[in-house]
């Protein structure tokens, strides 16, 4: 696949920079608020103009700086280091600040096509409000509304002589190569201050998410492509999970909603707790989540070279999942340090491992003799009518997580202690340890009802 011209767009905070990246993307992947600052990592997608399609990168914005600020700048700069095309974005219905020009001043020495957009002109005397850009020293601004769609087309004109065309009939090529070497995607979910993003970033070898001592940092679920052992991973970074009760100021909600939100496209989630409180009741929470969504899952106890009582806190955790998540006896627990980098590799081959078990099949065959010598050591108990509930027939009609129908003549009757039973013994048998397990009863037609009519 050829690769893309990058796109990066910067500015200020709340002048609609993940607004417009959501309208180039064509999807809301970028947290929008009214408040300053949302945007702290950069969060990158796949642009699209007409005919031409490039990577695009949406930026933390430019602000006083603080502690945090400059780790987001430092961001940006790194967002401008990667591009080949930059978009200055400003608010057109306000004046133009020293942070604007500050950012001009720096942007006009790099060696590389800026283009400066007046956003939110949605009303004529904005377009006016547009021409005192001019003192920026960056040309003519392009007056665009991207929460309206307005002027992309003139957008498209000046992006056009730096970006290629899309060939259809290789676009058709890049797809099926695309479905070759389809990436696994890997999400890292948890509390707030776990280490979730130090863990990406020690997996990436750079310092790509932001991290600091405060909760929170963190915002928008961000994801990042990269390779582990030639095996290619979409890695996603979220935002901590509360408490839904301790969630009340709505730019919370959306960051929850956004790490759910890549929770349903994940297919390895990995959960992170800290050690010094391993399994909290949202750590629990979290990761039964993950089991409902059918997702593999791993448990990662990360800050583990601060421990000094391992065999105390390995105890505690063996004894809160047999007692919390039974529902995937055999869970891999991978004791890490994400700072240090204790425990990548393993951590990393077990992901790779609980794919290939998300992903696994019984043959038909072996599952009904697997069925009969199952009810035959322990007989499914007896039904309404004094006779044992049959079992007459067991399929898997699905993966991602291993799914199984069981037909019998009157399954509203077989408890879940039994289909327990036949879970524990399809983990044990057939290697399906630590993930989830459906299985679903089903009546079987009579071959005989249509006869006695």
């Amino acid at each position: 696949m050829s690769q893309l011209k990058t796109v990066a767009i910067v500015g200020r905070t709340n002048v609609g920079k993940s607004t417009l990246f959501n309208r180039l993307v064509g999807k809301k992947q970028a947290i929008v608020h009214d408040l300053p600052g949302v945007t702290r990592d950069r969060k990158e997608g796949t642009g699209h103009l007409s005919d031409i399609t490039f990577r695009v990168i949406d930026t933390a914005g430019l602000e006083v700086k603080t502690a945090l600020s400059k780790a987001m700048w430092a961001q940006t700069q790194k967002a401008i280091e990667e591009a080949d095309i930059i978009l200055m974005v400003i608010d057109a219905r306000s004046e133009i600040n020293p942070l604007d020009k500050e950012l001009a001043t720096d942007l006009r020495r790099i060696k590389k096509p800026v283009f400066l957009l007046a956003n939110k002109c949605e009303a004529a005397e904005q377009y006016v409000a547009a021409t005192e850009s001019y003192v920026l020293g960056l040309g003519d601004p392009i007056a665009v509304s991207a929460e309206h769609g307005l002027g992309m087309s003139d957008l498209y004109q000046a992006l056009l002589p730096y970006i290629p065309k899309v060939e259809k009939n290789a676009n058709k090529e890049d797809d099926v190569d695309d479905k070759k070497e389809r990436p696994l995607n890997l999400a890292i979910v948890g509390r707030p201050n776990v280490g979730k993003s130090t863990l990406v970033n020690q997996l990436l070898g750079q310092e790509r998410m932001l991290t600091g001592p405060e909760a929170g940092v963190t915002r928008d679920a961000i994801s990042v492509p990269f390779e582990w052992k030639g095996n290619k991973v979409i890695l996603t970074d979220t935002a901590g999970l509360r408490k839904r009760a301790k969630i009340t100021h709505s730019l919370e909600k959306i960051s929850a909603a956004d790490s759910k939100h890549a929770l349903d496209y994940a297919e390895v989630v990995i959960v992170v707790v800290d050690a010094a409180n391993p399994l909290e009741t949202q750590d629990l929470t979290v990761a039964r989540k993950v089991v409902e969504e059918g997702r593999a899952l791993i448990l990662a106890v990360n800050k583990w070279d601060t421990v000094k009582n391992q065999t105390a806190v390995k105890n505690t955790i063996k004894e809160r999942l047999h007692n919390s998540l039974q529902q995937v006896k055999g869970l891999p627990v991978i004791y890490i340090s994400a700072k240090t980098g204790m425990g990548m590799d393993l951590l990393m081959k077990e992901v790779f491992r609980m794919y290939r078990v998300w992903n696994k099949r019984v043959p038909t065959a072996k599952l009904n003799m697997w069925l009969k010598s199952m009810t035959e050591a322990t007989p499914p108990p007896l039904a309404s009518n004094g006779r044992r509930i049959p079992m007459k027939y067991m399929t898997q009609v699905n993966t991602r997580p291993p799914t199984f129908v069981i037909f019998s003549s009157n399954p509203d009757e077989l408890p879940e202690s039994y289909l327990r039973y036949l879970s524990n013994g399809l983990r044990k048998d057939y290697g399906l340890d630590g993930i989830p397990i459906r299985i679903s009863m089903r009546k079987r037609a009579n071959p005989y009802a249509d006869k006695k009519k």
